[in-house]
């Protein structure tokens, strides 16, 4: 609106180039306005109308960085004008220029206090750039000004999630909802919310008003199962990979049906999400896992290889690739991964326990000594256990190599 009377107070000029701008404008004809306007400009480059006009014909016609162009120029040339200033907040925000926009919104809602659009898009701005105690400010400034905005009641709960304070937020949230329905969507970001808090119950319960939702399926179950109560878990995650069979969500479901002791269909179920994306390399790394479990040794390497190849700096692979190697007692390979880990930097206290365990197995006596004693000095009481062992070995082989 504020931009449909500021064209109408310029409409009164007398005909010419701006005029015809202004008409090609009303019609729709964005490439005839712009050529109207640059030609007005041509003839007075200091007319800031022009340049104005200009700037909201680049912008409706997708062209925004030229738009934000044209609206600098303008208010170089008419500093403060209010329309200038709310339409390159309003571009900027849209191209996510946060922080360029801010000083112009701040401005225009300066200018206009009771104005609720400039307060509007200042907290779009504020909350694009995290600035969520600001945010709230502007949206509740937006509020005052126009109470019934869904927008402002959206962006003023968005920016209370954002403070984590959730509970005030929910209100506001709802009642955007029931002002626009079609946002009905934004509760599932407070579920989300309420999840990351801890507070489990009301993420539930936001979740359990969207039984159509996958992604909100999946969330619920997840928390059931990680509190525990697989079987009332089983059947969000089922019905969640069914509809939307996502890696995550076959996973998901997997972990679920091996904590209900049924590591058959968890290791069904990731197969069959290896065999439907053979080149995501996460689910190779947790097939490989479920057939290590399954004691399928052999398999397993195969797949943890095939990660190694996609990622030969993974740490994580390296270490699976030695555990395989040790199980399938393929002992040069097993050290050949712990060089490797050790040359990535990934060398811990029980990497080197192990590698003294394998030289001391094929009776490389020197080198397993010199592994447990590397063991013992990095170990420092960090696994006590395996160091009261190391010691007790460590004593053994100096006999051995001492005679």
């Amino acid at each position: 609106m504020v931009l449909l009377a500021f064209v109408l107070a310029l409409a009164l000029q007398a005909p010419g180039p701006v005029a015809d701008g202004l008409k090609a404008l009303d019609a729709r004809d964005y490439p005839a306005a712009i050529a109207a306007f640059e030609t007005a400009i041509k003839a007075d480059p200091k007319d800031y109308s022009a340049h104005f006009n200009l700037a909201l014909a680049y912008s409706l016609s997708g062209r925004d960085a030229e738009a934000i162009t044209e609206y600098r120029t303008t208010l170089e040339l008419k500093p403060g004008l209010y329309q200038a200033l709310l339409n390159l907040g309003t571009v900027l925000v849209r191209e996510k220029r946060f922080a360029e926009a801010i000083p112009h919104l701040q401005a225009a809602a300066a200018a206009r206090p009771a104005d609720a659009r400039p307060q509007l898009l200042l907290g779009d701005a504020q909350l694009g750039m995290s600035q969520y105690q600001l945010a709230a400010q502007a949206y509740y400034a937006a509020l005052t000004a126009a109470p019934d905005s869904a927008d402002a009641e959206l962006g003023y709960a968005r920016a209370l999630i954002g403070q984590q304070q959730l509970g005030e937020a929910e209100p506001h949230l709802r009642r955007a909802i029931m002002l626009q329905p079609d946002l009905r969507e934004w509760l599932l970001d407070l579920g989300e919310a309420y999840e990351r808090a801890g507070k489990t119950d009301q993420a539930a319960a936001v979740y359990e008003q969207f039984p159509d939702s996958a992604a909100a399926r999946e969330r619920l179950g997840f928390m059931l199962l990680q509190a525990g109560r697989v079987k009332d878990a089983l059947p969000h995650l089922e019905w969640a990979a069914e509809k939307s069979p996502t890696a995550a969500n076959k996973l998901a479901l997997a972990l679920a049906y091996k904590r209900n002791n049924d590591a058959a269909k968890a290791l069904a179920i990731v197969e069959a999400a290896v065999q439907a994306e053979p080149g995501n390399v996460d689910l190779r790394m947790a097939y490989g896992r479920e057939l290590r479990d399954a004691r399928r040794f052999a398999d397993a390497a195969q797949q943890f290889n095939m990660v190694i190849q996609a990622r030969p700096d993974s740490i994580e692979a390296w270490n699976e690739m030695a555990g395989m190697m040790v199980s399938l007692e393929q002992f040069p390979q097993a050290i050949a991964a712990l060089d490797r880990i050790s040359a990535l930097g990934g060398e811990k206290p029980g990497h080197l326990y192990l590698r003294a365990i394998i030289l001391d197995r094929v009776r490389d006596i020197k080198g397993a000594a010199a592994a447990y004693e590397r063991f013992l000095a990095m170990s420092q009481g960090a696994l006590p256990d395996e160091e009261f062992k190391a010691r007790q070995r460590l004593r053994i082989l100096k006999k051995e190599l001492g005679k």
